[in-house]
């Protein structure tokens, strides 16, 4: 870990209390075995866990995967390692792993920051998700935000040349300080002029249906390592 991340603390979550429904508590005592890989300290065998060789994508913050599933489930050439810390999400996912019969999805359940520190290889992602993070909106929480500096350096060192990093929000000046991060990064590239379109693959929420309807904008960001 930098020592910029470790003075600071940052995480990639909040605990926050949440009921376990009793489906979501089945799969994961029956699907938890096969589809969580547990933290380690040490670099994770991406070959090993997908039992292939394919472009592989993470998402840090999942939170029930419904975006996270029906991307998997469009893209099974891919291979997808979700990142949550929320035990409902992780077995609402597990459930629709299940209902999709997905093969090319797994799950760690535990903080992003950590994993990315210890168990994601240098230069060994296609790309990276991360949707809707907690914006924090109040300023005097603003250092909270998991978009810092240092966080998108180490992100970024995780990259694939010419691999990706796709944040979205719906907080405006949360956009705002993401463009202004991510511009900084020297490792990045912006793909657009400042937001990007919303790539294809990234599916609406309900949540964000229902936004776009009242009006409320939703901010894309596509940079590419160079």
């Amino acid at each position: 870990m930098s020592e910029h991340l470790r003075q600071r603390s940052i995480r990639s979550f909040v605990l926050r209390a949440g009921r376990m429904g009793s489906g979501q508590a089945r799969a994961l005592a029956e699907l938890g075995p096969r589809f969580l890989l547990p933290y380690q300290p040490g670099l994770l065998d991406l070959h090993a866990a997908f039992g292939r060789e394919a472009p592989r994508i993470v998402e840090i913050g999942f939170g029930m995967g419904h975006a996270t599933a029906t991307i998997a489930d469009s893209h099974r050439e891919t291979d997808y390692l979700g990142i949550e810390v929320h035990e409902p999400g992780v077995g609402a996912l597990l459930k629709r792993i299940e209902e999709l019969g997905l093969d090319n999805l797994r799950i760690v359940q535990h903080d992003a920051v950590e994993v990315f520190n210890h168990m994601i290889a240098d230069a060994s992602l296609d790309g990276i998700h991360i949707f809707f993070p907690d914006p924090w909106h109040k300023k005097r929480h603003h250092k909270r935000r998991l978009i810092q500096p240092a966080f998108v350096a180490l992100l970024a060192r995780k990259l694939k040349h010419g691999g990706y990093l796709h944040l979205a929000t719906d907080w405006e000046d949360y956009a705002q300080q993401m463009l202004e991060v991510l511009s900084a990064d020297q490792q990045l590239a912006n793909t657009a002029d400042t937001y990007a379109p919303r790539p294809e693959y990234r599916p609406l929420t309900k949540f964000e249906q229902r936004g776009l309807r009242l009006g409320h904008g939703v901010w894309d960001l596509l940079f590419r390592r160079r």
